[in-house]
């Protein structure tokens, strides 16, 4: 005879799923579905984080890409123009949506954390234990020194992407608007800046994603 079983992570998984787009990702009402199928807001903030922490890696090999493509341009023919800038725009339209991704998960980070965070300072007040209580209190403000170093570091990070992507804008408009062997000359000129700016990002989200895998560890502690 078989035994019962029970329902599986992958189940939950995805009632999560349905719940989350049912209810909307930043709702008290999805918060709670959440908590009933065992998943609060504390696995919720490391689901988060790491989706922030990948989001930026993938920027980081989009925007390598993305320089990979500039460098190749402004060895080109003239002849070649028209598709170099086709090519050159399709790598910034990508880096400005991988740039996108990354704003989007922090501000999911943020808002799952601020809930949290929210729970745990009205649960301090039920404890009837003044030991306990304090102790509780030592372990949230940690949690939030810890939660705000690692806030600043992504927010860095997201903030090294904009001068990247206003200067491959302008680049990629230049390109659009000249086709010419002048255009790649100016584009020669900026290449070492933009390579500047880039590797800045990448420094910026290499430390943002150390400092993320820090606190999911932490966290799971």
């Amino acid at each position: 005879m078989r035994k019962k079983t029970t329902l599986i992570p992958v189940q939950l998984i995805l009632i999560a799923v349905f719940l989350g787009s049912f209810f909307g990702g930043c709702s008290k009402a999805y918060y709670g579905a959440m908590e009933k199928v065992g998943i609060h807001k504390r696995d919720i903030l490391v689901d988060r984080v790491e989706g922030a922490r990948d989001a930026q890696s993938e920027a980081q090999e989009q925007f390598k890409s993305a320089l990979e493509q500039f460098g190749t341009v402004i060895h080109i023919k003239d002849s070649n123009l028209k598709k170099a800038y086709e090519k050159l725009n399709a790598e910034y339209e990508d880096s400005e949506e991988a740039a996108k991704k990354v704003s989007d998960r922090i501000d999911a980070v943020e808002s799952v954390a601020g809930a949290l965070f929210d729970e745990w300072e009205d649960e301090l007040k039920l404890y009837k234990s003044s030991d306990m209580r304090e102790s509780s209190k030592r372990k949230l403000q940690d949690t939030k020194t810890r939660y705000r170093e690692m806030l600043a570091s992504m927010h860095r990070a997201e903030k090294s992407m904009d001068p990247v992507l206003r200067s491959f804008r302008d680049n990629v408009l230049f390109l659009k608007h000249n086709l010419n062997a002048q255009a790649i000359g100016s584009l020669r000129e900026e290449f070492s800046t933009l390579k500047g700016e880039i590797d800045g990002l990448i420094q910026n989200m290499n430390e943002s994603i150390k400092t993320s895998n820090k606190f999911i560890a932490d966290i799971k502690q």
